[in-house]
């Protein structure tokens, strides 16, 4: 039920299959199983597009109810049960791992040493996607500017962001920033403060490089390549962070939430209340 769901919504078999962690083909013969079960098709595919049939549309409204109803009594029960058990699925970068998460996972494993828990780390700015996608059940992320409808943020810390630059750099802020070499995220919270920093002083944006993921941008300062910018707890806990400098310019950006993410629907579910209730 849960693969056809993920496929229905994501009308994709490459997505829903990493949704549910088997390969596309493992999904396709899935629901051709069920489609023989049921003996009508359940979706229409070609070579670029996959779409619901009617019958797929009716399936669909059953499903729904079906897992709306199924999540309901498990969660009654689990309330109810003297000890919780199941598995939560987290989300973070490996510096909030070890700068939060730490913390929360300590508090919740003393509590409820039975419930499983996945970890998945990558780049922060994939945090809000996995979860709207259903990828994961809690993420740690930076408060977007606009917040999804439906998405729960609770703050954890405020972070600043610094520019930083090669130790062996020895310039100053420039008053021309069109002439330095910018190391900054692909997209997300940084990046759109960076941009408006630029557009507020009247200056271009001179992009040397985009990667994903803030130890990269350390990394590639250390060796000398721009300026990037990063929240400062980066920095603070970069091995790298001996090897670049601090500029002072003007005006700071402003300063971002960090906090843990989920569904709002989901902190009915007692598995994932627990972490979001954890050193509160």
């Amino acid at each position: 039920m849960t693969q056809f769901l993920n496929l229905a919504e994501q009308l994709h078999f490459g997505r829903a299959a990493e949704l549910v962690n088997v390969s596309p083909s493992a999904l396709s013969r899935s629901i051709q199983r069920l489609e023989k079960e049921l003996g009508v098709a359940l979706f229409e595919r070609d070579n670029r597009n996959v779409s619901l049939t009617h019958a797929g549309r009716r399936f669909l409204e059953y499903a729904r109810e079906t897992v709306s109803g199924w999540d309901s009594i498990r969660n009654e029960l689990m309330a109810d049960a003297s000890e919780l058990q199941g598995e939560v699925s987290l989300f973070c970068s490996v510096t909030a791992s070890y700068s939060y998460l730490v913390d929360i996972l300590e508090a919740v494993r003393g509590a409820h040493p039975a419930i499983e828990i996945t970890l998945h780390t990558g780049d922060p700015e994939d945090a809000i996607s996995r979860i709207l996608s259903g990828r994961d059940d809690l993420a740690i992320a930076l408060r977007p500017e606009k917040m999804p409808s439906g998405l729960a943020f609770r703050a954890l810390d405020r972070l600043p962001f610094v520019f930083i630059q090669g130790r062996g750099t020895a310039v100053e802020e420039p008053r021309d920033w069109s002439t330095i070499p910018m190391i900054l995220n692909e997209r997300g919270v940084t990046r759109t403060r960076v941009t408006r920093w630029f557009e507020e002083k009247g200056q271009s944006l001179n992009v040397y490089a985009q990667v994903a993921g803030n130890e990269a941008i350390v990394g590639m300062v250390s060796l000398g390549f721009g300026v990037g910018v990063v929240p400062g707890i980066v920095l603070e806990n970069s091995p790298l962070a001996g090897e670049v400098r601090v500029l002072d310019v003007r005006p700071q950006l402003e300063p971002c939430e960090v906090g843990l993410v989920s569904l709002e629907k989901n902190l009915s579910k007692p598995l994932v209340r627990v972490f979001w209730d954890a050193q509160r």
